[in-house]
């Protein structure tokens, strides 16, 4: 929101067009979780890598206990279907708590939502990788396995979320009394 009103304050550019469907994607979403408290690029290192650990350890909580609610009752549907229904439930949540606490971006909900649903996607892949790695070639027990697994997964999920996933495109602005400005071909939405 500050960027259009800067833009319209100079006087001398204003921003793209964007569309009806996007913005109104971007204001829904922003009513639930508003801005970030601290602008981009503020936070340290350490304070994101923290932030990630507590917001994907409360969803991991949360995870739990839903699925056993749900997988546990005798209405439920199947077993791994309801597993799957909870851990779909939740990706709303978490992605926005990564975006406001973890990584205060400001990206676009149209650029960084998609984004995060496929590192979701990428992760359980990685995440399978890993495990055949370590549980099949290297036969490790489980309990150190599972915290290799995890803890590459995490980091290969930190790494891509905060360079790819949550960075905001840079903003194409048109001279005043233009139409639109053309985004570049290789600007990445």
């Amino acid at each position: 929101m500050a960027r259009r009103h800067a833009a319209a304050v100079s006087g001398l550019l204003r921003p793209t067009v964007v569309s009806i469907e996007s913005e109104f994607m971007s204001v829904a979403l922003e009513s639930l979780v508003p801005d970030p408290m601290v602008a981009p690029g503020e936070r340290s290192p350490l304070q994101e890598i923290i932030a990630f650990v507590v917001v994907g350890g409360t969803g991991a909580v949360a995870f739990v206990l839903l699925s056993t609610f749900v997988v546990g009752a005798p209405w439920g549907p199947p077993k791994w279907l309801g597993s799957v229904f909870c851990y779909a439930v939740l990706i709303l949540p978490v992605y926005l708590a990564h975006r406001r606490f973890t990584f205060g971006s400001d990206a676009p909900h149209r650029q960084a939502l998609p984004r995060y649903a496929g590192v979701q996607m990428a992760s359980l892949l990685l995440a399978s990788l890993f495990s055949y790695v370590v549980y099949g070639v290297l036969q490790l027990p489980t309990l150190p396995a599972s915290l290799i697994v995890t803890a590459l997964t995490s980091a290969v999920s930190f790494l891509i979320l905060k360079l790819w996933a949550f960075r905001r495109a840079p903003v194409v602005l048109a001279p005043a009394g233009t139409e639109s400005a053309a985004a570049p071909a290789n600007l990445a939405i």
